[in-house]
């Protein structure tokens, strides 16, 4: 597990509620631990990537507050905000070859299909529930994705 994996983790965590994650392989083991505050990073690994996962720690809080999102918070108030109905992982195509469903600036009509959130192995097509114009795109391609996380923005028609 490399870092960029760890940080991943550590973000997905923070954002899920889950109190406690371990993951342990061959040569690796990493516990990570949340509580309401700030979250515990606790890895048995090779010294180099010790080094490296400490950041790691502290990126989440970084991450969690940026100083651009108190502008944008007030300007989503006129939008519509499309959320994920389950927890997986969040596709904007039907695969890497194919086009993606919706672009930014893209009219979509109540029941076209905008993403796909793959959980536990099954591709679950995602229709919008409203008729609008694609302001945002709030999630990366193949990013996690938690129950009833803001995924679009959309204004509506």
């Amino acid at each position: 597990m490399d870092i960029k994996q760890i940080q991943e983790l550590i973000k997905f965590v923070s954002r899920s509620g889950v109190n406690e994650v371990a993951i342990e392989q061959e040569d690796f083991k990493i516990t990570i631990k949340t509580n309401q505050t700030p979250t515990v990073v606790h890895a048995t690994v090779p010294a180099p990537v010790v080094t490296s996962a400490i950041p790691a720690a502290a990126a989440p809080q970084v991450v969690a507050a940026p100083a651009a999102s108190a502008p944008a918070a007030e300007d989503t108030s006129k939008y519509i905000t499309i959320k994920s109905p389950m927890i997986g992982t969040f596709y904007r195509s039907s695969s890497p070859d194919k086009p993606l469903f919706v672009n930014v600036g893209d009219e979509v009509s109540t029941g076209k299909v905008i993403c796909i959130i793959e959980a536990m192995k099954l591709f679950n097509e995602i229709e919008s529930e409203v008729s609008g114009r694609i302001v945002k795109v709030l999630v990366d391609n193949a990013s996690p994705v938690e129950y009833d996380q803001p995924l679009f923005l959309v204004e509506p028609i």
